[in-house]
């Protein structure tokens, strides 16, 4: 049963449930669906266990619009991202994964044929999408929004605002053409952090009936965050056992002289030091050779999915003298994502660091809805008032 004092929503490739999560109470998710089962589980574990399940899992391309309830406040789809991703073969929205883009809008249409359009739709993806096919994705999925009647927006927004962990993504927000905008969300030209320079040129590659439709959202930088990746660590974690001295003397054998000296600087910096490796091949002097390169800049590097050993992120804990290493947590990627630590995380820890390196950073989605969305569906809620 729907909530009337809740906005309602609909989440597409919805995964462990991190958009619904970044929404938050006020907000009622009437269906969802994702073609993982077993993010499903997950999913349900955590959000659908007190009430009727929303959860359709299978292909978005078998979602029938009888099954999405209602007119929705918002349609939100974090689409896959493989295909544009840099790492990714460059299919872009022709690939067959970031291509269910194309179904997800099939919906939407039908929908709107119905006369049940959402009233925004937001979407989340790499940055990557900016530049794949030299832009042409980008200025498809613009003119998508364009052609199905909404005036949208794009920002490029980086989780280390948030929670000490480098994760850019790109966010497309948009409104109903038949809604009133307040003036104060649209600013007249590009502003930063948002607006990057990447962002701004895949805009001067789209084409001029879908610029007709561009909006600068105009969202407040968050406060200064104050929490480091140290903060978030366990001590005794129950999804990854600490290295032996030996495995950890190893891992230190495959720095480079550079990688070593960043070591001993944490060593001297007087406070518990956490840093990240990367363990890649490099060419020096004609040999290959497995380097483990680290970071300590209090910040996690950006969280993949596990689909080789070199994806999963190793830390390495310097507190004085005291070096140790391990591969980061699950509970620690969870962490990373903003999600709470009563989030129930899958029991296999590849599962589990999938879940959350496929995911959304929950507090960037709170910050998107509370300056953008939220005060769009106020304004459109106090015109109808005024208009009885």
């Amino acid at each position: 049963m729907t909530d009337t004092a809740k906005r309602t929503f609909y989440e597409f490739f919805a995964g462990g449930g991190m958009a619904r999560a970044g929404l938050g109470l006020d907000w009622q998710c009437v269906f969802s669906n994702d073609f993982d089962f077993k993010k499903g589980i997950a999913y349900q574990a955590n959000w659908d266990k007190d009430s009727q399940t929303v959860l359709k899992v299978g292909d978005i391309r078998n979602v029938k619009t009888k099954e999405l309830p209602g007119v929705a406040d918002l349609a939100w789809a974090s689409f896959p991202c493989q295909d544009l991703s840099l790492a990714g073969g460059g299919a872009g929205l022709r690939g067959e994964r970031s291509g269910t883009f194309y179904p997800f809008w099939d919906i939407v249409r039908l929908l709107a044929d119905e006369g049940r359009a959402p009233r925004v739709v937001a979407l989340e993806n790499v940055t990557g999408t900016l530049t794949s096919h030299g832009g042409k994705d980008f200025e498809a999925i613009c003119q998508t929004f364009a052609d199905n009647g909404y005036r949208y927006g794009a920002l490029v927004v980086d989780a280390a605002l948030f929670v000490p962990h480098s994760r850019p993504r790109l966010f497309v927000v948009g409104v109903r053409d038949d809604y009133d905008i307040d003036d104060a969300l649209v600013s007249p030209g590009p502003i930063e952090p948002f607006h990057t320079k990447g962002l701004q040129a895949a805009y001067g590659r789209v084409n001029d009936a879908a610029k007709a439709k561009w909006l600068w959202w105009n969202i407040p930088t968050p406060p200064h965050r104050h929490t480091v990746f140290a903060d978030l660590i366990e001590d005794k974690p129950d999804s990854v056992q600490w290295h032996t001295a030996s495995e950890t003397a190893k891992l230190l054998g495959q720095m480079s002289p550079i990688n070593l000296a960043k070591v001993e600087a944490a060593k001297r910096a007087g406070r518990r030091m956490v840093g990240t490796i990367y363990k890649r091949t490099r060419i020096e002097e004609g040999v290959k050779y497995q380097r483990a390169e680290v970071r300590f800049d209090d910040i996690a590097g950006c969280l993949r999915t596990p689909a080789g050993g070199s994806s999963r992120q190793v830390i390495m804990v310097v507190d004085g003298g005291s070096i140790r290493s391990r591969l980061i947590s699950s509970r620690e990627t969870a962490r990373l994502m903003g999600l709470s630590d009563g989030y129930a995380l899958p029991k296999n820890y590849n599962e589990a660091y999938h879940l959350t390196g496929d995911g959304v950073a929950v507090p960037v989605v709170r910050h998107l809805a509370q300056h953008i969305i939220e005060p769009l569906l106020k304004r459109l809620k106090t015109k109808n008032i005024a208009a009885a």
